[in-house]
């Protein structure tokens, strides 16, 4: 195959896999913190396992009774759709290990003598945005996402009978001059009742491909290289078939791999926390740069220390061709936006309850909401860089 071509593949998986599960969980213990004050400062991680929740991390802000999450977390279960033998709503054995956070971090991170507070910990964070499609999301996990979220939808309505929670999605696509042609393989695994064989199963999932994809990158795809449940049967799944953590999810919360990950997971982190905030700065401003027409494609790199405001570097790299560029577009940034902990979360509004929804399908490439949700995904500052 020639330089000028290539395979790319992406993965997605549904808010019923055991990790997602986790996220979901470690997120609605963010939005209830934060709905009760919008500084309460979560760190919190979940495990699953059969019949099992446990939660563990540290808070600061008000305090919530050990038996409001608990319900809470029944809530997020019952919603997925999980009233199985091996994991059910009702029964599930649900331990809560949150305590105080360290005072050493919060030292670090508070504001003083009415300064910027500090970064809530070093590290760096990519975002990133190309034309692929209209959000503005490569192409292979944007539709990845979009299946399962079809099928997820229409499970939670009753109209997509037999399928259970759990479920992952592959899609491999044929770039040509960076660009993406058509797809050569997609992979659907679906947990399922008993009572459906594979064939009826692979019958239910086709027309969420063909929903979820646009027709001319599916009209030469060999019905062959479409797998279905390709190990055969799929019943046991979720946390009894395997154990869930948070975070462990990240590159499906991203880019699908076609972009760095700075390393940090952004579920069950407050937004003070810069691995979650500034990952949705540097996909505001990357998306920005995209809508305006500097380039097809942008990424962008911030690094931040621990208790130091300001980023210690910006890195931006444009589309071949648009290197120029980047200089100009870091002027603009710099002129036009405040990347400390709290000009970002003041610029996107992240101290509100909005993260849960945030916790399947994607981070990114969704659309903003009235509620306040995905503020990161506006394309408003798109007219500062149209140079």
């Amino acid at each position: 195959m020639s330089n000028n071509k290539y395979l790319f593949t992406s993965e997605s998986v549904s808010e019923g896999h055991p990790d997602k599960v986790c996220d979901r969980i470690s997120d609605m213990v963010v939005d209830s913190y934060l709905s009760k004050d919008p500084v309460s400062r979560v760190a919190c991680e979940t495990l699953t396992t059969t019949n099992k929740v446990v939660l563990a991390g540290e808070t600061r802000g008000p305090k919530i009774e050990k038996e409001e999450l608990i319900s809470k977390v029944r809530d997020c279960i019952k919603d997925i759709g999980y009233d199985q033998d091996g994991f059910s709503w009702k029964t599930a054995n649900i331990e809560t290990f949150l305590h105080e956070q360290s005072k050493d971090i919060a030292m670090g991170v508070d504001s003083k003598d009415n300064k910027d507070e500090g970064a809530g910990d070093q590290g760096i964070m990519f975002g990133y945005a190309c034309d692929e499609t209209k959000e503005l999301m490569p192409a292979p996990i944007h539709y990845s996402h979009k299946i399962l979220r079809l099928m997820a939808e229409d499970r939670k309505k009753g109209i997509l009978e037999g399928i259970e929670p759990d479920s992952k999605s592959q899609v491999t696509m044929l770039y040509e001059n960076e660009r993406p042609i058509k797809v050569t393989s997609i992979v659907v695994s679906t947990q399922h009742s008993k009572d459906l064989n594979q064939e009826k199963v692979r019958e239910a999932i086709i027309p969420y491909i063909k929903k979820s994809i646009p027709e001319n990158f599916l009209k030469e795809l060999d019905p062959k290289e479409i797998y279905i449940n390709p190990t055969g049967q799929f019943i046991i799944g979720g946390p009894d078939g395997d154990t869930g953590l948070t975070g462990r999810k990240i590159i499906v919360d991203t880019y699908g791999g076609a972009a760095p990950h700075g390393g940090g997971a952004f579920s069950g982190k407050d937004p003070t926390k810069v691995d979650r905030s500034a990952a949705y700065v540097s996909r505001y401003l990357a998306k920005n740069i995209v809508a305006g027409g500097v380039s097809k494609k942008c990424l962008i790199q911030l690094a931040y220390a621990i208790g130091v405001s300001k980023p210690l570097s910006i890195f931006i790299k444009l589309a071949n061709g648009d290197e120029k560029k980047v200089d100009k577009v870091k002027k603009i940034i710099e002129d036009n936006f405040n990347l400390s902990p709290r000009g970002i979360r003041e610029m996107l509004k992240l101290n509100k309850p909005i993260y849960e929804v945030t916790s399947a399908y994607g981070h990114f490439g969704r659309n903003h909401t009235n509620k306040g949700e995905f503020t990161w995904e506006k394309t408003d500052k798109s007219d500062l860089f149209k140079l």
